[in-house]
């Protein structure tokens, strides 16, 4: 589904067109089967948080999980597992611009969608009908639709020229003349705190629409590494050429993240070029079965991430911090496959993650809906800190 953005960072107002009328998504409570144990972020869960790593996970873990934290608690930033958070959020103080930190300078520029060899741009008349032949997949009319893309720079004050920097991706990137000053801000306390690397961020706007048959759902919900390939081959370049940097080819050194599809793109980046990417964040995550159009290779789109990718294949060297919230999306549109719950997705996502051995972070939030601004403003720096962990500083 389309996501809110990181404007919900200011407390601002995105417009969020749904793909057809969502249905009211009623609370998934912590307790819940199918729900993976869960600490109770505050005092005590980094403690808790290492026992729980070498512990077995037992299908009776759920009637024990907490059903509240402490207002404003996140999980520990140097700690694998299952946390909870909520129901009472509290901004972190590091949106705050503070008085003699340095501040990078955001930079942008746009992309023709004429001049992309990957996506020259699609669009529907109308929401698909579910195939009948295939109750997996749509049928959707699509017309080519032309489109500009917006790319939005941070580069942080401590960048020396000539230097290779890591970098962070992000989707769903702000438009031309309305750059979102909330994420550099973050990056500026925590650079000069030293609790993040001198990383520039690079925030892409999609190409239109949300979902089947539109160009933003082609984007992200295609279970490939096109996406990726298309920020390498034209983007990426254009970055440094623009703006006279220098981009890491580490993939240790490389981060990207969304919010709903723009989340599953973060991990179909990571997953299908894993020598290009290692560090991903989610919000609500779209691991749900939205891939259009259908590919009998991954028949479930993103839902096969926790179905048969992640368990069936080796463990790759990615680190993953991930988020849902208790209201989040369940059947929003016509399909009924049992593969539209992002709740049960993500509680899925983190059993398999865990199962196979990965460095990941999963956040279940109460009182949250779908990328909930509140969660954002409190979590995200935490969210930076976990992720880059073990990089150097």
């Amino acid at each position: 589904m389309k996501s809110l953005g990181f404007a919900l960072l200011a407390g601002g107002v995105t417009h969020f067109c749904m793909a057809s009328t969502a249905s009211g998504a009623e609370t998934r409570l912590p307790t819940a089967p199918g729900t993976p144990a869960l600490i109770a972020a505050g005092p005590g869960a980094e403690e808790l948080a290492k026992a729980a790593l070498t512990r077995t996970p037992s299908a009776s873990d759920v009637a024990s999980n907490p059903t509240e934290a402490a207002p404003g608690a996140n999980p520990p930033a140097d700690v694998d597992g299952n946390f909870l958070i909520g129901p009472v959020y509290v901004p972190a103080p590091e949106l705050t611009v503070t008085a003699g930190v340095p501040q990078g300078k955001v930079e942008q520029f746009s992309l023709n969608s004429a001049d992309s060899k990957f996506y020259p741009g699609i669009d529907r008349k109308a929401f698909g009908t579910v195939d009948p032949n295939n109750p997996r997949t749509l049928v959707v009319e699509t017309h080519p639709a032309p489109y500009r893309r917006t790319v939005t720079v941070y580069i942080p004050s401590q960048y020396v020229a000539g230097t290779e920097a890591p970098f962070m991706v992000v989707h769903d990137g702000p438009g031309m003349g309305r750059p979102d000053m909330n994420l550099p801000h973050i990056l500026d306390n925590m650079i000069a705190q030293h609790r993040l690397p001198a990383l520039l961020l690079i925030m892409i706007a999609n190409g239109g629409g949300d979902a089947q048959g539109c160009e933003r759902g082609l984007e992200y919900d295609t279970m490939s590494g096109k996406f990726a390939e298309f920020i390498e081959a034209e983007v990426l370049p254009q970055v440094e050429s623009r703006y006279n940097v220098r981009l890491t080819k580490d993939p240790d050194g490389r981060a990207v993240m969304g919010n709903s599809s723009g989340g599953s793109a973060a991990l179909e980046m990571a997953w299908y070029h894993s020598e290009w990417y290692h560090r991903v964040v989610t919000y609500s995550g779209t691991f749900v079965n939205q891939q259009w159009p259908f590919n009998p290779e991954t028949p479930g789109g993103a839902w096969d991430f926790h179905e048969k990718l992640i368990p069936q294949s080796e463990p790759k060297p990615i680190r993953l911090w991930m988020e849902v919230g208790d209201r989040d999306l369940l059947n929003p549109n016509v399909m009924r496959d049992n593969m539209h719950d992002w709740v049960a997705a993500n509680n899925r996502m983190a059993a398999v993650l865990k199962a196979k051995g990965y460095h990941y972070q999963y956040v279940f939030a109460l009182n949250a809906g779908h990328v909930e601004g509140a969660v954002l403003k409190q979590t995200f720096p935490e969210a930076l800190a976990w992720v880059w962990q073990g990089y150097p500083k």
